[in-house]
């Protein structure tokens, strides 16, 4: 083994595969995680007696870093594939759009705005060069291709329900990277597709990876949160933990929140830690409900209506066997917010009250006594808000200080955030340094 110890901070999947990628060239690896396990966004928890994603997570087809990684941590024979249906919620009613007939029979659009909003999804499929759609706002290309109608009454209530007010200030690039993940990899319009999950879940994914890990070498410590990390005149970079404790490596990447990155790291110049401050975060609060019977053939649907409170519903056994919900439903309510949002003051007890008010009144055959199990999940920083011109001012993954370097899903610039994209941007970003190096 390589005697270039390298320490990594932040144990997600950003974390993880950079792990797993320096272990395989030979590398002495340390990876350090604040919280009891591995696995940040993709982690689980427990609901009664249920294990399942604390967030709701896909695989698609075209994930092919996803399912390499999978491959490698021996869980490619545990894909399921299942042809799923996605829906709208428009005044007080749900309409599935699956399929193109359903899509032709899509009310509230005429012809030429389903017309319209086809050629959308067609058009942005293939787009290949995202860089020019960094500078034109997503409201305008919107309004450009599918018209002021279908705008206001398709895309605009999905714009808030992902972005709340952040999509004005929102490139084309965040609506030309979701439909080429949905879209793309089937290069036409309206098609179906198949999803796919790991029988398990992430627990499953997390526990295989982790596995891996140590297989490979890697040390990994969990329950360190990092409290600084610099610079030592020896040429070492330490890291000193909440706890007390210090440990010195050769090499250390972070893979915490641009903001939080610049914090914890010393030494870095002001424009760094200016450029750091400048990503801006949405977060989420999502609330998990297990169901003793299916709500709808859905896996998603899409909410138009200003009304709830929640920017979608998740209906993940729509897609998941129910013997891993020990036969129930489980639903996933999310809301995207900015990180300082006053939700946030909110207790789970108030916000559980306040959703499940709204679900029951969407699905009014839901009883309180159908209700198994609610629970609410949080994270500040989760998608960065694609500005205009987003990629010309992102962070430089190396920094001003030798052998440290950051990198996070920030620097996801031409995609939406997800798993694949996380793991592209590890590996990819992973090449650079050792290619400079």
């Amino acid at each position: 083994m390589d005697s270039e110890k390298w320490g990594i901070i932040g144990g997600g999947i950003m974390g993880m595969t950079l792990s797993h990628r320096l272990s395989q060239k030979g590398k002495n690896v340390t990876l350090f995680e604040a919280a009891s396990e591995l696995g940040g966004l993709a982690s689980s928890w427990k609901m009664d007696d249920v294990e399942w994603d604390k967030f709701y997570h896909v695989i698609l087809l075209s994930d092919f870093r996803t399912r390499n990684i999978l491959k490698e941590i021996g869980l490619e024979d545990e894909l399921n594939w299942v042809e799923t249906k996605t829906g709208f919620y428009i005044n007080r009613k749900l309409y599935s759009m699956s399929d193109t007939i359903e899509f032709l029979k899509f009310p509230t659009l005429n012809l030429i705005d389903k017309f319209r909003l086809g050629l959308t999804i067609i058009v942005a499929s293939r787009i290949k060069n995202w860089k020019r759609l960094e500078k034109i706002p997503v409201t305008t290309w919107l309004n450009l291709w599918s018209g002021k109608n279908t705008f206001n009454k398709i895309w605009l209530p999905l714009l808030r329900a992902k972005l709340g007010e952040s999509y004005k200030k929102t490139s084309a690039v965040f609506i030309w990277a979701t439909i080429q993940r949905l879209y793309g990899a089937r290069r036409s319009g309206l098609k179906k597709e198949m999803f796919g999950y790991v029988s398990g879940g992430y627990k499953k994914i997390i526990k295989s990876f982790k596995e891996t890990l140590i297989a490979q070498n890697v040390v990994i410590k969990t329950n360190h949160s990092a409290k600084a990390v610099k610079k030592l005149s020896t040429g070492k970079i330490e890291i000193t933990f909440k706890s007390g404790f210090t440990e010195q490596f050769d090499k250390v990447i972070v893979t915490l929140p641009a903001g939080i990155s610049a914090q914890l790291c010393q030494g870095l110049t002001q424009a760094e830690i200016q450029k750091l401050n400048g990503i801006e975060y949405l977060g989420v609060v999502c609330v998990s409900v297990l169901l003793n019977k299916p709500i709808s053939e859905f896996y998603i649907t899409n909410i138009t209506d200003s009304w709830v409170p929640f920017t979608g519903v998740i209906e993940m056994s729509a897609l998941v066997d129910k013997k891993y919900f020990n036969g129930n439903s489980l639903i996933y309510l999310p809301k995207y917010v900015t990180s300082d949002d006053k939700i946030y003051d909110q207790s789970d007890e108030e916000i559980k009250e306040s959703f499940i008010e709204i679900f029951k009144k969407m699905y009014p055959w839901i009883k309180q006594e159908d209700i198994k199990f609610a629970g609410v999940a949080r994270a500040r920083n989760v998608i960065t808000v694609a500005k205009l011109n987003y990629s010309e001012n992102l962070p430089e993954i190396k920094t001003s200080i030798p052998d440290l370097f950051i990198i996070n899903t920030s620097h996801i610039k031409d995609g939406t955030l997800n798993v694949n994209e996380t793991v592209r941007v590890a590996e990819s970003k992973l090449n650079e340094i050792l290619e400079k190096s």
